[in-house]
């Protein structure tokens, strides 16, 4: 099998680090406003990706988060009037709701960043005493002057130098003009407590973690010192995954923390990025009144998980129709013979290939199509058989 590796920019043979023993971690949700589109497409596509490295043999162990404490939902909570963690309660249940109906499987772990508090602390600890962070009024920041390997990642996707890691930066949370800073592009480790807001005792005061460190310490507290994959959104290359591989090797001495970083594509709406903060959202939930579960998993699949892409209702309407054509297929599956359980070896060996190759599930989608309407057409239920198996390691319901 062989995906392509963001950090180097190459399609990889995915060679895990112990075995058939598979470690993957996948940045979740931050719950206060879910389930969107984009949302749905990281996390069906890693789904996708682990039931079909089963398929093929390996046990896998999988990690994801949820950021249940962060300024967004903070700032959420104080519009709706509600307590922060009453609103990341409601919206990771409606989260999971969602990913269930999808087919989504949860993790073997579902981590809340704010039980991982105790560990962040030591981790922060260590990588002030080894001189990578510092402490200014009650917050704890990355030295980044002090790591020249540090922005590895934003360089792979080509931010060459300071002042493009810096702007990217800006736009995604970063506070340039925080006066406790000794570099305006040095990251927070731990915030100090502001009026009102929660706070957990720490060595520097009350407080509570910065978004980066969070994920850093639930992927070392469930899978170890250095993971076979990292994923997320496209986004999260830079500036989050480029800090979690600084502080994550520096705090255990060991490179790489992860061998393959794998990112999905981002998901338009209106010709604009669909993020919370601009409003143009499709929600998964809303989609779901109108559509059933297989034709949304299969608008997902026929998008190659690295691609950039825009929900039009013409692609929903494709997703409909094939729905609806796996259906009868499943129908007719349903006459084979049960001491039937191979695949055809050939079409197995074809669907095999496809997703080997970086996971081409629209190559997949449309060879399954193709093999199910010859088996309606020849009433070939045990033909119909071998699809509908393979619809299922994608993670669709037949």
């Amino acid at each position: 099998m062989k995906l392509f590796n963001t950090l180097t920019q190459r399609v990889e043979t995915f060679v895990p680090l112990e075995g058939n023993n598979v470690r993957i971690y996948v940045c979740g949700v931050t719950p206060y406003d879910t389930t969107h589109l984009g949302h749905a497409f990281t996390y069906a596509s890693f789904d996708t990706l682990i039931r079909y490295l089963e398929f093929r043999g390996y046990s896998v162990r999988y990690v994801q988060n949820v950021t249940d404490i962060d300024d967004d939902i903070l700032r959420k909570a104080r519009e709706l009037g509600v307590p922060w963690d009453e609103l990341g309660r409601r919206e990771t249940e409606r989260f999971l709701r969602d990913m269930d109906a999808l087919n989504v499987r949860r993790p073997t772990f579902y981590v809340r960043a704010t039980d991982e508090i105790p560990h962040i602390i030591e981790i922060v600890q260590q990588l002030i005493e080894r001189g990578y962070a510092y402490v200014s009024d009650g917050c704890v920041y990355y030295d980044v002057r002090r790591d020249p390997d540090f922005g590895v990642l934003g360089r792979a996707i080509g931010l060459n130098d300071y002042d493009a890691m810096l702007a990217v930066a800006n736009e995604r949370g970063n506070y340039p003009d925080d006066r406790r800073k000794r570099d305006p592009l040095d990251f927070v480790l731990w915030q100090a407590q502001a009026p009102g807001e929660p706070a957990w005792p720490s060595p520097w005061g009350p407080g509570r973690p910065g978004w980066h460190i969070e994920c850093s310490a639930m992927a070392l507290h469930y899978l170890g010192e250095q993971l076979d994959i990292h994923g997320g959104g496209a986004d999260l290359a830079f500036p989050h995954h480029t800090c979690e591989i600084a502080q994550s090797e520096h705090y255990t001495g060991k490179a790489p923390f992860v061998r393959y970083w794998l990112h999905t594509g981002m998901v338009y709406q209106q010709g604009e990025k669909m993020s919370k903060s601009l409003g143009n959202l499709t929600l998964v939930s809303d989609l779901l009144k109108q559509y059933s579960a297989n034709a949304i998993r299969l608008l997902l699949l026929n998008h190659h998980y690295r691609q950039p892409w825009e929900c039009f209702p013409a692609d929903l309407q494709l997703a409909s129709q094939q729905a609806a054509l796996f259906e009868e297929v499943a129908a007719l599956a349903a006459g084979c013979p049960a001491e039937t359980t191979e695949s055809s070896s050939e079409l197995r060996a074809h669907f095999e290939s496809l997703l080997d190759d970086d996971l081409k599930t629209p190559e997949a989608v449309q060879l399954l199509q193709e093999t199910g309407q010859a088996a309606l057409a020849s009433r070939d239920v045990c033909l119909a058989s071998d699809v509908a198996r393979l619809l299922r390691v994608l993670g669709l319901r037949y």
